[in-house]
């Protein structure tokens, strides 16, 4: 658009009730005057409207329309040899699209680790039990193990967002990029959404700043493109993302059964789901909604279907959503060339701004809302979507508070009950206590064993575990 003045601005805010944005124009030096006017250049005040009326003003519960049914789903272990063969031919096939680079990693990594009491990206926070290597580290070093076990190279995208985008760029080239070719790894932001008051009124930062926040891991689909991610990928021949957000220390970024699965259903967006653990589990539940896979969330999912049994006594919905997808670049390509649109989902959240006289606030309690989309609102787009079981022992141990329930602490606790299964499947004696908990802190770097099937070649190489002790495998 043209360059705003400030007469077109005053003209454009009234017209929308945000005039309130100017208020301090008087004020403002004229770098400043500039920079306010570039952000109310970029706002899209039309939409803006809709999503104050639809979104930020309405706190009705969303409505869920239209026939909800379980989303079809593979187990995570075959159910019989007909399916058995299936899963082999599958893993036979995503192994091939590995080995040929047909498949990226993609992580969302905009999260900042406040939750967790700690001031950096949130991919730089030490998770590892022995040698506290942090999310970048752990994964950086998966990919680049499955490089060397595939013969490939495998290209690593990053999405990060304002708020830590140029601290994580550092932090890449403070570390030589992990071990990894720099020139396989892209770094990219993604989008923002400005921040409401209660009234439907855009919060100001300070006198020359729009409050924004990051749009949601949903901004992922329209980043990838806009950033030319996608373009890149092309270039390169990638035609599958191993899409998986920062706080899971467990994730199996390229699992051949998951991808093969994709490929074989000739899928568009796939998922990786959990058994709950209990009916109103805080995740999305899979469900078919008028035969599309959707997920939907366990708050807006009706308390008798949630509840709902089968003649087994298990859970009619019973599968939930970990944030664990592969998407297919031409999906990417096919919703961004459509000008898609992904829901909003409002949350209220405490926000720093400034008040009617200039003054800071840091709220003690809830004083905004912040717009937001996510990933899993593509499923229903997606002419197919596969879902596969996983075990959440195996790959999902997320880390989202300082303490208690998905914690570090849990986290750690849960990567060395896995590495002990992969010692005691070898033949290997873990120490433990008399209620089952390993007695001993271990950690298997990714470069020494992918898998506990790896592992099993190399148990020669592993010195026993004194209880107590600590183990540490490179």
């Amino acid at each position: 658009m043209a360059e705003l003045n400030l007469e077109n601005a005053k003209k454009m805010l009234k017209n929308h009730h945000q005039v309130h944005l100017l208020k301090f124009w008087d004020q403002l030096n004229e770098s400043q005057r500039e920079s306010l006017l570039e952000q109310i250049g970029e706002l899209d005040l039309g939409s803006i409207d809709k999503w104050i009326s639809d979104v930020v003003l309405n706190t009705e519960p969303v409505a869920i329309k239209g026939k909800i049914e379980p989303a079809p789903y593979y187990p995570a272990k075959p159910s019989d040899k007909t399916q058995a063969k299936f899963y082999a031919k599958a893993a036979a096939a995503g192994e091939e699209k590995i080995r040929t680079g047909k498949v990226s990693a993609f992580i969302v990594a905009g999260g900042q680790g406040t939750r967790l009491g700690f001031d950096g990206p949130k991919g730089d926070f030490p998770i590892s039990p022995v040698r506290n290597k942090t999310f970048f580290q752990l994964f950086a070093e998966q990919i680049k193990a499955a490089c060397q076990k595939y013969c490939v190279e495998l290209p690593w995208y990053i999405m990060t967002s304002p708020l830590n985008h140029e601290v994580t760029c550092d932090i890449f080239e403070k570390n030589n990029c992990f071990g990894l070719d720099p020139l396989n790894i892209f770094i990219f932001q993604q989008g923002t959404m400005p921040n409401f008051g209660p009234d439907g009124r855009i919060l100001p930062a300070d006198k020359a700043t729009i409050s924004c926040s990051p749009d949601g891991h949903g901004g992922s689909i329209k980043a990838l493109y806009k950033s030319g991610a996608i373009a890149d990928m092309k270039k390169r021949g990638v035609e599958y993302i191993s899409y998986f957000q920062v706080d899971n220390p467990l994730i199996d970024i390229f699992d051949p059964l998951f991808i093969g699965l994709h490929v074989l259903d000739e899928s568009e967006m796939s998922s990786k789901a959990l058994r709950k653990t209990s009916p109103t589990e805080k995740v999305g539940n899979f469900c078919l909604l008028d035969g599309r896979v959707t997920v939907i969330e366990y708050s807006d999912l009706d308390d008798e279907l949630a509840h709902k049994t089968k003649d087994d006594g298990s859970y009619v919905f019973e599968m939930g959503s970990i944030a664990i997808h592969i998407i297919s670049v031409p999906f990417v390509e096919k919703l961004n060339s459509k000008g898609f649109s992904l829901p909003l989902h409002r949350a209220v959240k405490k926000i720093e701004c400034i008040d009617e006289n200039g003054n800071h606030i840091e709220p003690d309690e809830p004083n905004g809302i912040k717009l937001e989309t996510f990933v899993f609102d593509a499923l229903p787009m997606a002419e197919k979507s596969t879902v596969l079981e996983t075990i959440r022992e195996r790959e999902f141990a997320p880390v989202k508070n300082e303490s208690g329930t998905d914690s570090p602490e849990s986290a750690r606790r849960m990567m060395i009950e896995r590495w002990a299964g992969w010692l005691e499947s070898a033949g290997i004696n873990v120490p433990r206590n008399a209620d089952g908990t390993v007695n001993a802190r271990i950690e298997i770097a990714q470069g020494f064993a992918l898998d506990g099937d790896e592992l099993k070649t190399k148990a020669d190489r592993i010195p026993d575990i004194k209880p107590g002790g600590e183990l540490y495998l490179q």
